[in-house]
């Protein structure tokens, strides 16, 4: 059994970096680990143009000179944010532009920030959609409804039958990334669709199911959207993951919260992982034993979806124990990420 493991320097395809302090706070943990990330737009206000787009970017660039990231050592990727409002002619806008990667489908109240997303997305958008389809950029989806009547544990199931199969008969072109993937139901609708369709897999979902979250007590760090499920949906994403097939590949989803508005009678959804994320994800792998499945998930079919050329560089993990510390420093606050206090068997080297 190695003691090292040495991979072509990773991406992360979905990430949150939020923006001011919590920006400078977090970024360099980013930077250490993934040549370059896909920005999510959800701030506030949202990122819905290639201005906004544009200045969102220099932001992150100075915060890496501030945290002494080298320059081009870590490149962001832009979203656009779509909305009921979103014009075909900001999707040229955006393709012209080479800094905006995607566009990035929240159903209107689904997640954190989502307030301003689609409340129908074949009603209001058909004519950016079908501009996206012409031009070849991806829309990133966040798939899960946003109903009330549908249980929390069944939005992507339901997603699925009510969203992405019309979706993808009326635009069956479309480039199409299904994010932080969660369920059975998702990971074979994603494995056995027509056209290109790919899909992101978290840390989280790999690593833990929702007994996770109540495991002494209610645990708020464990707490995301999609919800962690059942154990069934877990094992199904670890066998995608470390399968054959090009379609499912590394986002996590990393999204900072203060420590406060994490833990109060509302906490924010969300987990933060951008500190340990490729222990996190070798701990996975490891666990499944399927080590030699790690680079092609983590740094090569990311790319090959995108059309971007794979990384040169390469880093190493190595057997050894990290502990995971129980808060980070969070501009004026402190963040505490997933699994705080625990101990994994792999450290970044």
């Amino acid at each position: 059994m190695s003691d090292t493991l040495s991979i072509i320097r990773p991406d992360d395809w979905h990430l949150h970096l939020r923006d001011g302090p919590a920006l400078r706070a977090v970024v360099g943990d980013s930077a250490k680990q993934f040549a370059r990330a896909v920005i999510m737009p959800n701030l506030k206000p949202p990122v819905t143009t290639v201005a906004l787009a544009l200045a969102y970017r220099d932001r992150i660039t100075t915060a890496l000179s501030e945290a002494g990231v080298a320059p081009g050592a870590f490149t962001p990727l832009m979203t656009l944010y779509l909305t009921d409002n979103t014009s075909a002619d900001e999707i040229d806008r955006a393709h012209e532009s080479g800094a905006v990667v995607a566009v990035k489908l929240y159903p209107a109240g689904a997640t954190t920030n989502s307030d301003a997303g689609v409340s129908d997305l074949l009603g209001c958008c058909g004519a950016v959609i079908e501009r996206m389809q012409r031009v070849g950029m991806p829309l990133l989806i966040h798939g899960e409804v946003a109903d009330p009547a549908v249980d929390v544990f069944d939005r992507e199931a339901v997603f699925i039958e009510r969203v992405m199969k019309p979706l993808r008969k009326a635009y069956p072109e479309l480039r199409v990334v299904f994010e932080h993937l969660t369920t059975k139901d998702g990971v074979e609708y994603v494995r056995d669709a027509q056209g290109p369709v790919a899909a992101t897999i978290t840390a989280q979902h790999l690593l833990y199911n929702r007994n996770a979250i109540f495991q002494g007590g209610v645990r708020p760090h464990w707490y995301c959207l999609p919800i962690l499920k059942r154990e069934v949906h877990r094992q199904a994403l670890v066998e995608a993951a470390t399968g054959d097939s090009p379609r499912f590949f590394l986002g996590t989803d990393s999204a900072p919260h203060a420590r406060g508005l994490k833990e109060n009678a509302c906490g924010c959804a969300g987990c933060y992982t951008a500190l340990h994320a490729m222990e996190l994800y070798t701990t996975a792998f490891d666990r499944a034993g399927r080590l030699d499945r790690l680079e092609a998930f983590a740094s090569l079919r990311g790319p090959d979806f995108y059309r971007l050329p794979r990384n040169t560089t390469r880093v190493t993990l190595r057997r050894e124990a990290y502990g995971i510390p129980h808060e980070v420093p969070y501009g004026d606050d402190t963040l505490v990420p997933l699994a705080a206090g625990e101990s994994l068997g792999w450290r970044l080297a």
